[in-house]
């Protein structure tokens, strides 16, 4: 039985770049993201299996329910790779719009928890397994007018602190990739 990785935000990016190589290594993948011909168009370039899952990481419900419909041969997630974000405005605090805020806040934090949340409880029945969080090094160093989104990102550096901590009885490890500015069509996503 091959390995399987599940990364969320894969139809694009960093996202899709990690499928290709994980492919590559032999990996079978989980592609999750909101675009369903980008996700078919990648899965049809990958040399392993692939199961899409079309959902938005920000709908806590839909999450639980895919991951837990999820084919018997899927189940066994081996590395997550929590990939799905996003950057919203670029307005300095006084003048932000809320909407975004709540957009940043919704995806790069609270929907890693809620994928983590149900991916979490097959690795620790296993005691095995790797999750890997995409931050960002907006997460370390802050920017003009880049408020909520490098607070969306310090906190996904929290997280997978606290992560580790929690996982590490069950021998699940937890890291986190904190990469700068990537040329990418994240901002317009």
């Amino acid at each position: 039985m091959n390995k399987i990785a599940f990364i969320t935000g894969a139809s694009s990016g960093i996202g899709k770049a990690t499928a290709l190589k994980l492919s590559n290594d032999g990996y079978d993948l989980i592609l999750c993201g909101r675009r369903a011909e980008k996700l078919e168009e990648l899965s049809n370039s990958l040399k392993t299996k692939t199961y899409s899952l079309l959902f938005d990481v920000r709908d806590r419900e839909v999450v639980q329910k895919c991951i837990i419909a999820l084919p018997e041969e899927w189940k066994n997630i081996s590395v997550l790779i929590n990939n799905a974000g996003n950057a919203h405005g670029l307005d300095p605090i006084q003048s932000g719009n809320t909407e975004d805020w709540d957009a940043m806040l919704d995806i790069n934090v609270k929907g890693l928890l809620y994928v983590s949340k149900a991916v979490i409880t097959g690795m620790t029945e296993r005691k095995s397994g790797h999750i890997i969080n995409i931050g960002s090094s907006a997460g370390k160093e802050v920017y003009p007018k880049g408020n909520v989104y490098c607070a969306s990102k310090h906190a996904v550096l929290a997280i997978t602190e606290g992560m580790r901590i929690d996982l590490n009885p069950f021998g699940i490890k937890v890291s986190a990739i904190n990469p700068g500015l990537v040329e990418t069509e994240f901002s317009k996503v």
